[in-house]
């Protein structure tokens, strides 16, 4: 008995040395196995940034960076008064992963770590390309993003050891951008054009393709190219026409639902990434975050009446021209814009995106007049959670969704691409290589969108130039693409250094007042063309150069 209880205790002993843990898989059993090494690979998606963030404090925070939107809390204000340094960056903090529950960095190194292993992955060369092309995009579109901000950035493509050395020097943007262009045309050659049903929302042939149109759109722009090198013109034409003649996607019918859960897969979305509260408990708040307090709502986010202005009336005329030195409206008298009634005859996409004073919304008139407004702060909730500019944002929002602050959250996914942007991509390609024929044309394919149909533009010239950037501005509002557009077309101070605006509603009877006034200072400087590196890591990694003007 005492031999039989020795050689038990002895094999247990040896066993529990050998087995694998329960909680967890070994690095060699997860590259062994492929439904584990797709669920590397589904969790490097995960952990990509999006501007729905999960905290909702963050949610939009690259549109309240710039003339779009404010944010009440979560570290844009102070942004946007020109106090951005390497030790406090908020919002726009994508370098340090600490500081976002995903990051860029965290990313980079999942792909790494794949294509370390990859190669001896004993799993078929089939699934092998298809991995390996969603890895090569994930990596290259989050240095595109990386240089984006930062410019240049160290281009590491393999997993540390524990001997190496971590302090490594920045590369020039060039050879970042060099090998994002190369990455992205080695997934697209690898990547389907389309996949099951169950497969939804994996990256693309279309997504890769669309990825370089937007890196190239940005390289050819002033910022990046000040000769105007006509050849980067056209890399970036040629980019957004290969994605068009897919022939796979086209303008959904319907711009207001094109971005809710229910049509996730319409056939503007060329990727999106997907959330589902009940199978996943990583949630965006999207919802709770933007809908009004008298709603229930959170109301973080407050449209700026900058946008508003920008939004035309339905002859195609701009309402409002510019402010006067006193701060009243310049208006433009072609346009039938009643300073009284001013959301009348605008844009169909205004309806769409702006949740203004009387806008009808789940069976009731938004209310953001004083005294008393449902959803202003003298409503009958949270006076905190009330927007300060007499807007909430529309766009995103479900009207299904009974309580945003209960667990039927929408769960509306974040579109990365979606085809309007690739045909704006287009015409302002071919805008800067002459043809404007071809750049209204683009322009005005959008503007027909049924639902929208708003008059073609036909102006030529800089004034053509000034309708491509009011058509994206419409457009892609609160989409992430602002605050990259006007950096890019370095027109940064011109814009940004505009006082952010409100609207005040004044109720007496049933007469409404409508005055526009100045809502918070704006500052934008030469050296926020570029986004510092945080303090930390220039601490940590002395061979890391910061950015010029913020030593």
């Amino acid at each position: 008995l005492i031999i039989s209880c020795v050689f038990i205790f002895s094999s247990c002993k040896k066993n529990a040395l050998d087995i694998e843990p329960l909680g967890s898989f070994s690095d060699p059993a997860v590259w062994r196995d492929e439904a584990l090494i797709g669920t590397f690979v589904s969790n490097t998606y995960r952990i990509m940034p999006h501007d729905f963030v999960g905290n909702p404090s963050r949610a939009l925070g690259l549109g309240c960076v710039t003339d779009e939107c404010y944010k009440r809390g979560g570290g844009a204000d102070f942004i946007n008064s020109g106090n951005l340094t390497p030790s406090n960056l908020g919002i726009l903090d994508f370098w340090n992963t600490a500081v976002n529950s995903s990051g860029y960095w965290a990313a980079i190194t999942k792909c790494n770590l794949f294509f370390d292993r990859i190669g001896d992955a004993p799993i078929s060369q089939s699934a092998k390309d298809q991995m390996s092309g969603e890895m090569k995009f994930l990596r290259a579109f989050a240095y595109f993003n990386m240089i984006s901000l930062y410019g240049g950035v160290p281009l590491v493509t393999k997993p540390f050891a524990l001997t190496d050395d971590f302090n490594v020097p920045r590369d020039t943007y060039e050879t970042c951008f060099k090998f994002v262009i190369d990455e992205l045309d080695a997934a697209a050659a690898l990547l389907p054009a389309e996949y099951a049903a169950k497969d939804q929302g994996r990256i693309t042939k279309g997504a890769a393709l669309a990825a370089k149109a937007r890196a190239l759109l940005y390289d050819a722009s002033v910022l990046h190219n000040p000769g105007n090198d006509q050849a980067k013109w056209q890399k970036a034409a040629d980019a957004a026409k290969a994605v068009m003649d897919l022939n796979k996607y086209s303008l959904y019918s319907d711009y207001a639902s094109l971005f809710f859960r229910g049509n996730s897969y319409n056939s503007e979305v060329i990727w999106s990434r997907p959330f589902d509260r009940l199978a996943d408990p990583e949630q965006t708040y999207v919802d709770l975050s933007l809908y009004p307090n008298g709603y229930n709502g959170f109301g973080q986010i407050h449209p700026l009446q900058n946008i508003v202005d920008e939004f035309e009336m339905t002859n195609g005329q701009k309402p409002i021209l510019g402010y006067n030195s006193d701060g009243s409206q310049i208006i433009n008298p072609a346009a039938g814009y009643d300073p009284q009634n001013p959301y009348v005859n605008r844009d169909p996409r205004f309806y769409a995106t702006i949740l203004f004073d009387g806008a009808p919304f789940k069976g009731r008139p938004v209310e953001t007049f004083l005294p008393g407004g449902m959803d202003s702060n003298e409503g009958p909730l949270s006076a905190w959670n009330a927007t300060l500019t007499g807007y909430y944002v529309r766009k995103f929002l479900d009207e299904t969704v009974t309580n945003p602050s209960g667990n039927n959250h929408s769960s509306v996914p974040y579109i990365y691409f979606r085809y309007a942007e690739v045909l704006l991509n287009y015409a302002e390609a071919m805008y800067n290589l002459g043809d404007e024929p071809t750049c209204r044309q683009y322009l005005n394919l959008i503007r027909s969108r049924p639902g929208v149909e708003m008059p073609d533009i036909t102006e030529s010239g800089p004034a053509l130039m000034d309708r491509i950037i009011q058509e994206r501005r419409v457009e892609l509002v609160f989409e992430g693409h602002r605050y990259h557009d006007v950096r890019r077309w370095k027109i940064a101070p011109e814009v940004l250094n505009i006082p952010g605006k409100k609207m005040n509603i004044q109720k007496t009877g049933s007469t409404k007042t409508y005055t526009v006034s100045d809502f918070n200072p704006r500052a934008f400087f030469e050296r926020n063309y570029l986004v510092p590196i945080p303090q930390s890591e220039i601490e940590k990694n002395p061979l890391l150069v910061q950015n010029p003007g913020y030593n």
